[in-house]
C-alpha cells in the first residue's frame, strides 16, 4: 500500500532518465508539493468544511503544477507524457487517501482500514495439475485488479492439504479485500467507461457489497445511467467537458477553461457523503428477513 502516490511519481520522474530536460521543473513541482501538503496538514476544521478547505488547495495546486509548471515550463516530452509518468491523475489519487480520516468520516473511527492504490480483490481459485496433486501444497490461484484507490481490508489466508497445516502442504498469502474502489480519470470517455463497468463487475464477483465509483475531471462521452451497469457512480468534479484537441495544449486556453470549472467542493462532499452513507449501513442480516418477509 502506497500513502504518498503522487510524492512517489515525481520521485520516479526525476530520476528517470527520459526526463533529463525537465529536472529543474519536476523539482519545482517537488517543492510545490511539500507546500501542499503541509497547508494540508494545516487545517483544523472538520466535516465538510474541511473537505472545502482541502478542496481549495487541491485547485491551486493542480493549477500550479499540471498548468504553470509542466505545460508553462515543461519540454514536449513532458507534456506527452505526463499522463504516462501519472503525474496529473496521481494528485487525485492522494487526494482521496488524505479524505479518509475519522475528522471527515466518522463512521471510520476506530476501524483499522487499508487505503491509496492497491491491487484489490477479483477472485481466488484452486489449480491442481491433476488429481494426485490435491496431496501436495494448494495452488492458489489468486486475480486481483490495480486501482487508483481502494478502501478496504488486508485479510490472509491459509490452505493445506492436511489438518495439521504442515509446512511442505499448507499455501499462505494476504489480498487487499476492497470494499469501497474508484479509478481516477482526468477526462473519461466511452471506451474508459466501458472498462470502468467490466472492472466494477469483476470486482463485485468476489466482494458483492462492494461499491465502485470514477472520479472524472474532464468528460468525453455522452452521460449515461450508471444504473444500468455495475458501475455506481460517475463524479464529474469539474463539472465539464474535455477542451477540443487543438486547444488542450494552449496554455492561456487551458488556464480559461480551469478558471471557469474549478474543481467542485461540493460534488466532493456528494462523494464523501456517499461514503459515509455506504460505511454506516447494514450489508446484510439474515436475522431481519422473516421481519421482512424476504431475503432481500
Amino acid at each position: 500500500m502506497n500513502n504518498r502516490p503522487h510524492y512517489e511519481k515525481i520521485k520516479a520522474a526525476i530520476e528517470n532518465p527520459l526526463s533529463k530536460g525537465d529536472v529543474a521543473v519536476l523539482k519545482e513541482i517537488l517543492k510545490e508539493y511539500d507546500g501542499w501538503i503541509k497547508g494540508l496538514d494545516s487545517i483544523k476544521s472538520k466535516g465538510d468544511d474541511k473537505v472545502r478547505e482541502m478542496v481549495q488547495l487541491l485547485n491551486q495546486y493542480k493549477d500550479k503544477v499540471e498548468v504553470e509548471l509542466i505545460l508553462g515550463k515543461g519540454s514536449s516530452f513532458l507534456i506527452r507524457q505526463k499522463g504516462q509518468l501519472k503525474l496529473d491523475n496521481s494528485i487525485m489519487e492522494e487526494f482521496l487517501i488524505r479524505l479518509m480520516g475519522s475528522e471527515i468520516i466518522a463512521e471510520l473511527k476506530g476501524v483499522e482500514f487499508i487505503t491509496g492504490p492497491n491491487n484489490a480483490f477479483l477472485s481466488l481459485s484452486f489449480r491442481p495439475q491433476n488429481f494426485s496433486e490435491l496431496e501436495n501444497k494448494p495452488d492458489v490461484v489468486l486475480k486481483t485488479k490495480d486501482c487508483d484507490f481502494v478502501l478496504g481490508k488486508e485479510v490472509h489466508y491459509k490452505f493445506s492439504s492436511n489438518k495439521e497445516f504442515t509446512k511442505d502442504k499448507t499455501t499462505t498469502g494476504s489480498m487487499a479485500l476492497a470494499v469501497l474502489a474508484a479509478e481516477c480519470k482526468i477526462n473519461l470517455d466511452k471506451t474508459m467507461f466501458q472498462e470502468c463497468c467490466g472492472t466494477a463487475a469483476r470486482l463485485k464477483a468476489g466482494v458483492p457489497y462492494a461499491k465502485y465509483f470514477a472520479m472524472v475531471e474532464f468528460l468525453d462521452m455522452t452521460p449515461e445511467d450508471c444504473r444500468l451497469t455495475e458501475l455506481d457512480n460517475v463524479f464529474l468534479i469539474r463539472k465539464a467537458k474535455r477542451l477540443p484537441f487543438e486547444k488542450r495544449n494552449n496554455l492561456e486556453q487551458v488556464k480559461i477553461h480551469r478558471k471557469k470549472h474549478p474543481i467542485d467542493s461540493e460534488v466532493i462532499i456528494k462523494f464523501v457523503n456517499e461514503v459515509r452513507e455506504f460505511l454506516g449501513a447494514k450489508w446484510y442480516d439474515s436475522n431481519a428477513a422473516m421481519e421482512r418477509g424476504s431475503f432481500n
